[in-house]
């Protein structure tokens, strides 16, 4: 083990030279490739001269293996420690372990330069990987067996994503205030998981640091929203604020651009229709979330939204450039599909007559096409803290201070669930009775067309959302009859002349004397 004394002189592949080459760059001046590469810079987040991702000054090759040697051996060397319940002081130990370049008793030799690597939590988070169903075999195999895939849609955050090979975990870089704000949180998100697994929560299965060149480099292991065997026809980022949430015009050069909460305004204005069961779970999975966020004054979370469209998909499968060779293959960790995630039952909204095994949430959109949505709350290691005071408070000196983004928690979540669950999301209700259907076309002012018919629960922008259940107008009338009835406002020579005509056709069809 690596005492706190030690300081590993830095991954092979870093970007920083020696001292000489360091005087000789600066008396020649920085060279037009150098500079291009410091205009890409984001955050921690570069590109060095040969064109790789660096992270820090580290070369995204060098930490992608350092990442997979450390946790081969801290998941290793776990097995070997007896299982036990957690304790309150597991929350607050962290393991760490010397890679020499040359290798040691514990270690085996590289070529990424001396590193230390430090394990988080690790007793806490192997109670949280058993309560998903992860096997540490499993776990290791995913992460380690092959190289990682790294994504090259990172966003604007200046971290680096990684991707399994299996499709299953997703790997990111997080700043300092964050890996410290997740480790307060442990004891929390501890208690809510042994309440309820269904969550559009992250999943966080593991928080390590890599240190080297007097750099730490800490990354989180989360759950993959959207798998990469499914093509996502369109991507949303939702937070429920209006100020600066349209998409750039760079994003959307891309070929699977992540637009926002404005163009989702634009562009999906009746938003995603789903049945009765499937928003009830929907909504309430949100509104657990949101409090639990709230308790912990988190706030700046939003919803990564991926939408499939199946109608579309069927076309595109006719045409060779759309053809994918990979399947589709469900994740092996329990709760971590969205379907799983909102307590619905699959089979609730059959009439998709799909065969879907990644845990898509149906739903349909004002066409009537088919969907497939994937949703999970992402960013939540933002809190509360005097610089978000701050920021919310210059920036409602020149914009509407409801509007922005950064408010405070309570607000925050009340938005939050006010625009997810009457704008993104709309309840529908099949009509199904046919009396109700020619109800429908005689009486004025409604309108009908050939197709299914649906009726959803809309909201105007204009006016504020509101979570109260709304009333559709065949339930109303229903309503309306039942209480006439009460009152006795009907005459009992209609109800009864009514009953005598039923009579009459049961008899006929029976043929009852």
């Amino acid at each position: 083990m690596a005492t706190a004394a030690e300081e590993p002189p830095g991954l092979q592949g870093n970007t920083s030279t020696s001292t000489g080459a360091r005087k000789n760059a600066s008396s020649e001046g920085p060279s037009p490739t150098m500079s291009q590469a410091m205009k890409k810079t984001i955050g921690h987040r570069g590109i060095n001269p040969t064109g790789e991702t660096t992270y820090k000054k580290t070369t995204s090759s060098a930490l992608k293996g350092a990442i997979q040697l450390g946790i081969t051996h801290t998941v290793g060397s776990l097995t070997q420690k007896p299982e036990r319940d957690v304790l309150l002081q597991d929350f607050e130990v962290v393991d760490s372990i010397f890679f020499p370049n040359e290798g040691s008793n514990l270690t085996p030799a590289h070529h990424y330069g001396d590193f230390k690597f430090k394990t988080y939590a690790p007793i806490a988070f192997r109670y949280f990987r058993e309560m998903f169903g992860i096997r540490p075999d499993d776990y290791m195999y995913s992460l380690c067996n092959e190289r990682l895939i790294e994504l090259s849609n990172s966003g604007a955050s200046g971290s680096i994503f990684y991707l399994s090979s299996d499709d299953e975990y997703i790997i990111k870089t997080v700043q300092y205030k964050e890996a410290e704000f997740l480790q307060k949180l442990l004891p929390g998100y501890f208690m809510n998981l042994n309440q309820n697994k269904r969550t559009l929560l992250p999943k966080f299965y593991g928080l390590y640091c890599v240190q080297a060149g007097g750099k730490n480099i800490r990354i989180v292991v989360m759950n993959n929203l959207l798998p990469s065997a499914v093509r996502m026809h369109v991507k949303f980022d939702l937070k429920g604020s209006t100020y600066k949430r349209r998409a750039s015009a760079k994003e959307r050069e891309k070929a699977v651009p992540t637009f926002k909460d404005l163009d989702f305004m634009q562009d999906m204005a009746d938003g995603l229709m789903l049945d009765n069961d499937m928003y009830t779970a929907v909504c309430k999975t949100i509104q657990r979330d949101c409090l639990l966020l709230q308790s912990f004054k988190i706030m700046d979370y939003s919803i990564l939204l991926g939408i499939h469209n199946l109608d579309q998909a069927c076309r595109e499968r006719d045409s060779e450039a759309a053809a994918d060779p990979r399947k589709p293959q469900g994740q092996k960790s329990l709760y971590s599909t969205a379907i799983e995630a909102i307590q619905a039952e699959t089979a609730s909204m059959g009439s998709l007559d799909t065969e879907d095994k990644t845990g898509g949430i149906p739903a349909r959109n004002s066409k009537g096409e088919r969907l497939l949505v994937y949703i999970g709350i992402i960013d939540i290691l933002q809190s509360y803290r005097l610089a978000k005071k701050l920021e919310h408070s210059w920036k409602a000196l020149v914009h509407d201070g409801d509007t922005v983004s950064v408010h405070r928690p309570g607000f925050y979540a009340d938005r939050f669930q006010r625009f997810m669950c009457n704008f993104v999301f709309r309840r529908v209700l099949l009509k199904t009775s046919p009396s109700k259907r020619r109800r429908a076309v005689t009486q004025p002012g409604r309108r009908g067309g050939p197709g299914p018919s649906y009726s959803t629960q809309t909201s105007t922008t204009s006016q504020p959302y509101s979570l109260q259940p709304q009333m559709s107008s065949e339930t109303k009338d229903d309503t309306d009859v039942d209480n006439e009835l009460n009152k006795g406002r009907l005459k009992k020579r209609s109800v009864t002349k009514t009953r005598s005509h039923s009579m009459i056709l049961y008899k006929q069809i029976f043929c009852v004397k």
